[in-house]
């Protein structure tokens, strides 16, 4: 696969205006949270301004305007049938917002959370039958059960859980149930001499989530700083997975019914997946994903292929330690569509398929959090090649978290800072 490097010279942006935001309260730490390292004492820094802004791309004009603010370092969203939308906190906490207004309440009813360092409350999706169900379903890093009050958060067992719930519409989940906990167990302290091998115990859970439409859930499964763990297939580090909406694994999965291999394994060779989003229309299943210092990815994900991790890698090891098998182009791995130069930080990922940008039809669309982080657009080739590419919103200083485009065909982005916002894009005039 032809690997695409360059990144074409960013758009300009004009902001217009840049009022100071009046500060938001925040509700308290939910009681259902692990602990986590204290933030230091004051209001919560305000950078982003009230906008709106309009932004001037390669082939269109954009209305950038601020939907809500007051969250905690948002991390996925969904839209509901009536408009509102439903908001992950990763701290611990579920939000709804309703005509561009958050509701002061958290919902009540999660599950415990581990939530220290980039670990916490992840994605959300609704169940293809939300209307008459109300299910939806949620990602989230689970401390280990037995876990004695007051132990260090950093040396804590987690790993990766999806839960799925019945939301009454207001402030309360009931039926709460893990579909899914990830075989990913881990919580040893960081030995710097292995490599990725053994890094701190708080990040690289993945936890995005993604409906294929047949009834299929796909999640990514981090290596959970565990690199040395990822090419073993009999457990889930490192992973994509294939799920049924009950969690059971999926019958048309790869390695169904192969010794030694868990039965809901997609693909492998994975580090921190960050984005994954299935476009339905081309059946193709794209993801992010962080790599060590550098080496930063953009995935098209092949049923049971390998991409590498941690044998094959274009960042450098944290020790110096060079790639054990080479950095791209190893027969039984598969090559990136695009690595970041040097380092992206890549958050979620999306295929724009709405009615407010023509133009934009098919295009690739991928936020980022390195400085400056931006709306990343990519033109596509016929094959999922990036063929020209442009970088926006980057005069906003924001970390990107992620990107979705909305039922009515605006882009919204989610800014991950402790004062989060909500973004909402539009064609300009």
């Amino acid at each position: 696969m032809k690997l695409w490097t360059g990144l074409l010279a960013g758009a300009a942006l004009a902001i217009i205006g840049t009022g100071v935001m009046a500060q938001n309260a925040r509700p308290p730490a939910p009681a259902n949270a692990a602990p986590e390292r204290q933030r230091p004492a004051g209001p919560p820094p305000n950078t982003l301004g009230d906008g709106p802004w309009d932004v001037q791309g390669w082939d269109a004009k954009l209305h950038v305007e601020v939907v809500t603010k007051g969250l905690d370092h948002p991390w996925g969203m969904a839209f509901l049938p009536d408009g509102g939308i439903l908001v992950t906190e990763r701290p611990g906490r579920l939000r709804l917002i309703r005509n561009g207004v958050l509701d002061p309440q958290p919902i009540e009813g999660l599950p415990t959370i581990y939530a220290t360092g980039i670990s916490g409350l992840t994605d959300i999706v609704l169940d293809p039958n939300f209307a008459s169900n109300h299910l939806i379903y949620i990602s989230y890093s689970k401390p280990a059960p037995d876990t004695p009050p007051g132990t260090n958060p950093a040396q804590t067992d987690a790993t990766l859980a999806v839960m799925r719930a019945k939301w009454d519409g207001a402030h309360k989940l009931t039926e709460v149930k893990d579909i899914l906990v990830a075989d990913a167990w881990y919580g040893k302290p960081p030995l710097p001499e292995k490599c990725c091998g053994q890094g701190p115990a708080s990040g690289s859970f993945g936890g995005r989530l993604a409906l294929d439409g047949e009834g299929h859930l796909f999640v990514t499964s981090g290596d959970r700083n565990f690199g040395e763990k990822v090419q073993d297939p009999s457990n889930h580090f490192g992973k994509i997975l294939r799920i049924n909406l009950d969690g059971t694994p999926a019958k048309d999965n790869p390695f169904a019914g192969r010794a030694g291999y868990k039965a809901d394994i997609w693909s492998t060779g994975h580090r921190n997946q960050l984005g994954l989003f299935y476009d339905a229309p081309t059946g193709r299943l794209w993801e992010t994903e962080f790599g060590p210092r550098g080496g930063d990815e953009i995935n098209l994900i092949t049923k049971g292929g390998n991409y590498g991790w941690i044998d094959v890698t274009q960042g450098n090891h944290y020790n110096n330690e060079p790639s054990h098998k080479g950095i791209r182009g190893v027969a039984g791995y598969i090559d990136p569509v695009w690595a970041f130069p040097p380092s992206g930080n890549p958050g979620n990922v999306a295929i724009y398929r709405g009615k407010l940008f023509p133009q934009w039809q098919g295009d690739l669309l991928v936020v980022n959090m390195s400085r400056p982080p931006a709306l990343i657009r990519m033109k596509l080739s016929p094959e999922g090649h990036v063929v020209a590419s442009e970088s926006l919103l980057t005069n906003l200083n924001q970390r990107l978290r992620d990107v979705r485009v909305g039922p009515d065909g605006a882009i919204y982005i989610l800014t991950d800072e402790t004062a989060g916002a909500v973004l909402k894009i539009t064609p300009g005039s």
